[in-house]
Formats: C-alpha cells, structure tokens, sequence
C-alpha cells in the first residue's frame, strides 16, 4: 500500500518531498467538477423525524453527536471507516462517510436547529488534493462540498473547521451534551469548554438515542427486510459452495469467504465477523475463526448477516447438513432447537415482555433434555432461576436481541426498556435458540456428543403479532433439505462439466 501523507508525522520515513515543479504541474489540466447537485439520501430523509423526537427529549439543550474518526489498524493503515450508529442514525449517512464528522442540535425557541459540521473538499489548488492520505481525492476519491453534502442530507453544512466557535457560543448558558468517546479529543475539549466532564448529562443523551431505535419506522423495517432478502442468496451461494469447501480443505474458511462476497456485493459489508462453524465448532457460540474443515455427515453452523449501505443488518442462523441429509441423530436435536423456537415466536406480539420470549424458548429446551436423560433435575427445578438453571449448560446464551443498524442494537438503553421491558410495534428482535452438545461433555449420550444446532430468524412486532423478517429461508428439516438438494446437485453438475 502507498502511502505520502503529510498528516502522520510518526512515520517520516515514508514522507516523499514534492518539487515545486510537481506542486505546480499536479494542480493543473482538471475537468470541472459537475454542479449538478447529488440526490437526497433516502436514509436521510427518515431522520429528520428522529431528530425531532431527540429534540424534544432535550429542550433547551446543544447536542452533539460526533460520527467519530478513523482508527489505526498497524503504523499508516487504518481499519475500514464506519461511522458511529447514533449519527449515522440521525444524519442518513452510512458506510465509509463521514470521518471526523458531527452533527449539532442548536436550541431554539421552537425546537433545535441541525447542522453537520464536517471537512468539505478542497480545491485542486490545495496540497490536500495530493498528499493528503486522509482527505485528499488522490488518495480517498472525491469528497462532497458543503452545498453536495447539504443536498444529500438535507442539513445545514459548516466547515469543521468552525466548530469550535459554534460549540463555545452562549457555553456558559447553554447546557451541552455529548456522545462521549465517540471523538475523544473533541470531548475533551468540550470538558475543559464546560468546565469538567458531564459525564451523567451525557450519558443521558446517549442512552435516549440507543432507545430511540427500539422501535423502528417503516423505512427501518424496510431496510431490514432488504438486508435479510440479500443474507439469504449469500446463504444459498454457500450452499451451492458446499462441495468446493469439502474439496478444498479449511471448508469453514471458504464458507465464510463466499458469504463475504456476498455482503460487500449487495451491501456495505458483512454486519458482524461470520461464524462458519462444522462439527464440534458449532458448540463454540462465538466461533469466528473459521479454520475448520466441512466433512460430508457433519452439520455446519452458519450465523451470518448482510449489512446494506445504510447499516441496517441482518442476523441469521442456520445450521445445515454439508450433505443436504440429516442423520438421525442430528434431526432429533434440530427438530427440538425448532420447536423451540416456534414457541418463541409463538408469544411475539404488542404486549409480550422481552424475557417471555426466552423462557417459552428454554421452557421447551428443558423439557426436552429431561426426556432424553440428560437434565439431571425436574425441568421446573432448572428453569426456576434460585434453584436451577442446569440447561444453560447446553443453552448458555439468551434467545434475543434487538437488531437494526447495530446487530446489537440499543445496547445502551437501560434495563426496564430491554431485557426487563415490553414488546411494542415495530421493534425488530431475533429468536435465537439452540442445543450445544460438546464432544467432550460425558453427561450427552455419545450419538449425540459434537452436535451444536442453533437457529435464528430476524421478528418484526406487528400490530396483530409479528412478521418474520428472514422467513425466506427454511427452516424445518424437510424444507432444509428440499431447498438444498437442486443447490447441490446444480454445483455437482456445473464441476462436472469443467472436468
């Protein structure tokens, strides 16, 4: 990778000096740039009602949402820019916009005023053009000017540059809240501004902002439907792949690749490291590393999601036969996970408590290891948290969480809102259950040891219930198995024809 930047003076060594010459010829000989101005951001266009309830969550009050900067991955490279979630929330800008950016809630008298401040282009003229590894348009592409920028967002657009003066205006009068730590050098300078850190006050602001997504619009839950449609061709390319993954070794690698390729081809990315998970890795919850071999008779565990432009991600799991059969063994196991999970989303409605939804899940888990031998207490006695518990040994995580523009979204709002608080409409959750039998667990009958199964679709609460936002994919083993025979026969055919 190349790299002249003039702005990361701890490695000068790979600085190169420019001629006047060069300085001279470089800025000259461009076309115009287009004064056509760009499109409204449809994203963009869905905020400006989230803004008017943070505004009246906050009367009176400067908020100031930072997108956040650039973060090093090794010496002069950095990690792919994302933006932090509340702004991208508030402003309509996804994937790698805007670094360094923020957006300011300026009190009226009516409400509040928003302006993005952000770094606009430079001219040609101006050594950023070239030597700037940053922001300049030789190195990142071209960058929107404030009127661009204003047309795409429909704010109000400031030069960075400003502000500081608009943050000290009327300070000693105005209360001010921050995202905290979003843009740590832009919080201390706002401490020192305020006299020392709010932290109480900010936080306020941050955890009104992750409840604000608790219930999403129509817009969001659009999004998420698109993003679940685009996760489930990724998952049927896998499948497709399965042999090429068996042939090739380190199978599980290859599963995640195809899946990758996918995510950046109908969105921004994937929306969180894949989990490519065969045999005895499936019982490993967060198994990202993906070095595993994929063995025909074996299951694969496959929790993946698509992130569209936008951010909006899907998250789905699907645990799947390498050879299109489950064996018997395997089928008892996922028929259980299954039925689980319809009891789950069986209560998903207005009205049902967030935690309802875990214990119809686990309800049936126990009950079922109970039946096999293998709960060594009355499924009553487990499932009483004071005196039990023992099925989180095969169950150890929760069976939802909030999804949207985080695959964990509102993880800041508090307790008696989320995990303690009530389904409503248009909050979107996973029902996630799943059986985890470790190879090396003696108390599991051996047939059923290295089994891990989980399944995961993506619920939108609805005014009467709910819709399942990822039912695209099968989920019972019959229509598993129906589905993936043509994906498997269609690949064997097109290998056979390369022989």
């Amino acid at each position: 990778m190349l790299d002249m930047s003039e702005d990361k003076p701890a490695l000068p060594n790979r600085q190169n000096p420019f001629s006047e010459a060069f300085k001279e010829f470089i800025c000259t000989d461009w076309a115009p740039y287009s004064d056509v101005l760009p499109e409204q951001l449809p994203a963009s266009v869905a905020a400006v009602d989230r803004r008017a309830k943070v505004s009246e969550l906050f009367p009176g009050d400067r908020l100031v949402i930072p997108a956040g900067g650039l973060k090093v991955r090794s010496n002069d490279t950095d990690f792919r820019y994302r933006p932090h979630s509340a702004f991208a929330h508030l402003t309509g800008l996804g994937t790698d916009r805007e670094p360094d950016a923020v957006l300011v809630l300026e009190p009226t008298d009516d409400g509040h005023d928003a302006t993005l401040y952000f770094k606009p282009r430079a001219p040609r003229t101006d050594p950023e053009f070239y030597s700037d590894a940053r922001y300049g348009e030789m190195w990142v592409g071209q960058r929107e000017s404030l009127p661009e920028m204003s047309a795409m967002t429909g704010l109000s657009c400031a030069p960075i540059a400003d502000l500081d003066e608009a943050l000290a205006k009327n300070a000693d009068a105005t209360t001010i809240r921050i995202v905290r730590d979003t843009a740590p050098e832009l919080t201390t300078r706002l401490d020192q501004l305020r006299g020392g850190a709010l932290v109480e006050s900010d936080d306020e602001l941050t955890v009104a902002l992750s409840e604000l997504r608790l219930v999403k619009d129509a817009f969001e839950a659009e999004q998420l439907r698109e993003a679940c449609r685009a996760t489930a061709e990724g998952f049927a390319a896998v499948v497709t792949d399965f042999p090429e993954a068996v042939r090739r070794g380190r199978g599980e690698r290859w599963v995640e690749g195809v899946f990758g390729l996918y995510a950046r081809h109908a969105g921004n990315a994937v929306g969180y490291d894949t989990i490519a998970a065969a045999g005895d890795h499936a019982n490993t919850l967060h198994w990202i590393r993906n070095d595993g071999e994929l063995r025909d008779g074996d299951l694969v565990l496959i929790d993946a999601g698509v992130e569209l432009d936008t951010l909006y991600t899907a998250d789905i799991t699907r645990t799947l036969p390498v050879s299109g059969t489950f064996s018997a063994a395997q089928r008892k196991v996922y028929e259980a996970v299954l039925e689980a999970q319809e009891a789950a989303m069986a209560v998903c409605r207005p009205g049902t408590r967030f935690a309802d939804v875990h214990q119809a899940a686990i309800t049936v888990i126990a009950t079922r290891l109970h039946e096999w031998g293998i709960l060594p207490v009355a499924p009553e006695v487990s499932l009483d948290p004071a005196t039990g518990g023992h099925h989180r040994r095969w169950m150890v995580h929760g069976t939802s969480h909030h999804l949207g523009i985080d695959v964990h979204d509102c993880a800041q709002a508090r307790q008696q809102n989320y995990r303690q608080g009530v389904l409503a409409e248009g909050m979107v959750i996973t029902v996630e259950p799943g059986i985890y039998f470790r190879s090396t667990d003696q108390l599991v009958p051996e047939e059923l040891r290295g089994i891990g199964i989980r399944i995961e679709d993506d619920i939108l609460i609805t005014a009467d219930g709910h819709e399942n936002l990822s039912a695209m994919l099968p989920r019972s083993v019959a229509e598993v198995e129906a589905w993936m025979a043509p994906l498997l026969a269609g690949k064997a055919r097109s290998l056979s024809r390369k022989e």
